[in-house]
């Protein structure tokens, strides 16, 4: 009896500090430990038992027991200290379903918060790497890096470089210019858009839409050293996976990052993480994990006849000949050539009481006009780029090659559900320059810290090579790889490429439907993506004009 009915009228107010309802049959946990709540629930798969009547019977049985955790409960007016709960108990249960049988499942059902402050810009692309964690960190487009904490500028001085003195001095000399001269043009380059900007209006929503584009026009000049906050809130599973990972990782920085996460998470949720650091488990995988990387690079250098070597950062050019710089490209190199016949297929599958053969069958019987209007017909209605067709668009998928500016692989790379792969940043592709920096008239000197950045890159990278992203700006290229389907490419493509978003993001999602439309000869598919928005000219004024405009109505309606 899943309604509350199992539970005597005692009972269900002794269960009540800790469910939103003690009779009704959906309901939240409250002011438990994480370990309690994800014992609760794992017990589902082992117990006939309601989980209110499982939380009485087996964590608040007695009122001797009392629980080792911290936590507490909150009701509509304050936090009740928790007494009477089992975390004992609960820690009994994890070691034995989880560390012991290796119950994966069960680690996904508690979770943590986790600040990291002050960590570079190259290790929040490592953190954020994995698909199963929610991530939010510091924003380049909205928080300006003009000025200093204790004299000293906003970036990271590593291990590796620091171990070496006349490394170290060159490397800040270089740092200490890029962001001296990115201070110098935000304010140039702010003052030059004021200028002229022809629209009249002297409000809040055009200050902050010019403050943000000459931020996105700078943003280029900061070091991937430049620091950052990232909060992140994970399943302690993900919590597991991450930190193993971080251990594991060539990166002193990350390695001692994921130190002090373990550190942090075992005060919270120490009972999901007792085998991230066993020898036979955690250690294990992350040191396999290391290793076939390694043995990809040696596999490499063999493939390419010993004329180019693999670090864990960077490529030394065949030869010692340099490679000329690439341009920005994002190149659809595989897709399905029946994929919009797969997915119509997909679509009309479900409710056709047949195999997928047989409709398969009748789908390719159409001609591509027809397979084109049944797509539209079956996506038709969508209001707005959040109302996307169901997953019939994933029964295609396509691989994109890219080439982009670091800064806009930053915001690309959080789409985590497809699959990305990237290749080490280095200065080795060149750099991409700024528009508008250009426009103010001040190239020369956006050029000059750009090849500055190169400069220290191939110092560093024969001293310290793991350690050469550092040096490297955010407008210098990289190159990555992402394979995604129908309905995840709709995603990224209609949001990364609306007005309000960076340049740089916008050309490589606009490319990635065009490449869709015509390369992939899929018409019908690309039709579907009709909120892209296709035009040249970006900018935030008109989500600032509807942000101002709610917080006018906000202002009348309280």
């Amino acid at each position: 009896m899943g309604a509350g009915g199992d539970l005597s009228a005692e009972e269900r107010a002794r269960v009540a500090p800790y469910v939103t309802d003690p009779e009704g049959p959906v309901f939240a946990l409250r002011g438990l430990p994480e370990a309690v709540k994800g014992a609760l629930f794992a017990r589902y798969s082992r117990s006939a038992n309601s989980v209110r009547r499982i939380l009485l019977d087996e964590f608040v049985a007695a009122e001797s027991v009392t629980g080792t955790g911290n936590a507490g409960h909150v009701t509509g007016t304050g936090t009740v200290p928790v007494t009477g709960v089992g975390t004992d108990r609960a820690r009994e249960f994890f070691q034995r379903v989880l560390a012991d049988y290796g119950d994966d499942s069960v680690a996904q059902l508690g979770g943590a918060h986790v600040a990291m402050e002050g960590v570079s810009n190259v290790l929040t692309k490592v953190v954020e790497w994995g698909r199963l964690a929610s991530y939010l960190e510091q924003s380049t487009r909205y928080v300006p890096y003009t000025d200093m904490v204790d004299g000293r500028w906003k970036y990271v001085r590593p291990p590796g470089i620091s171990a070496h003195p006349e490394l170290l001095a060159r490397y800040e000399a270089v740092l200490d210019d890029a962001f001296a001269t990115y201070s110098r043009l935000f304010e140039a380059v702010l003052e030059h858009l004021v200028a002229g900007d022809e629209s009249g209006d002297d409000d809040a929503a055009v200050r902050r839409a010019l403050r943000a584009r000459a931020l996105d026009a700078v943003r280029g000049l900061l070091p991937a050293a430049t620091t950052a906050n990232l909060g992140v809130y994970a399943s302690g599973q993900a919590w597991e996976q991450l930190i193993i990972r971080l251990r594991a990782h060539p990166l002193a920085e990350a390695r001692e990052v994921g130190d002090q996460v373990l550190v942090a998470l075992r005060q919270v949720i120490p009972d999901f993480l007792t085998r991230v650091d066993r020898p036979d488990r955690g250690e294990r995988m992350g040191a396999y994990r290391r290793a076939t990387e390694e043995r990809a690079a040696e596999m490499w250098d063999a493939l390419a006849g010993g004329g180019q070597s693999v670090t864990g950062t960077g490529t030394v050019p065949v030869m010692g000949v340099e490679v000329a710089p690439t341009p920005v490209t994002v190149t659809l190199v595989q897709h399905d050539p029946d994929g919009e016949r797969r997915v119509l297929a997909h679509a009309l599958w479900p409710e056709s009481g047949r195999t997928i053969d047989e409709v398969r069958t009748r789908v390719d019987a159409l001609d591509d006009s027809a397979v084109h209007a049944a797509l539209a017909e079956w996506a038709a209605g969508r209001a707005d780029r959040r109302e996307r067709p169901g997953r019939a668009l994933e029964a295609t998928s396509y691989l994109f090659e890219v080439t982009c500016d670091y800064g806009a692989y930053r915001d690309l790379q959080r789409h985590r559900i497809l699959t990305l792969e990237a290749q080490p940043l280095g200065a080795d592709l060149g750099w991409e320059p700024s528009p508008d920096v250009q426009a103010a008239g001040l190239a020369d000197e956006f050029a000059r810290v750009n090849e500055a950045s190169a400069a220290l890159w191939h110092e560093v990278r024969d001293v310290v090579p793991e350690e050469a992203p550092y040096a490297v700006t955010m407008a210098h290229r990289i190159r990555f790889a992402m394979r995604m389907n129908a309905r995840e490419a709709m995603h990224l493509i209609e949001l990364r490429s609306q007005p309000q978003g960076h340049a740089a993001y916008r050309r490589v999602a606009q490319d990635m439907l065009v490449a869709i439309r015509d390369h992939a000869g899929q018409p019908g598919i690309a039709g579907l993506m009709e909120f892209t928005d296709m035009s040249g000219e970006g900018g935030r004024l008109a989500q600032e004009r509807r942000t101002e405009a709610k917080r006018a109505a906000d202002t009348v309606d309280s």
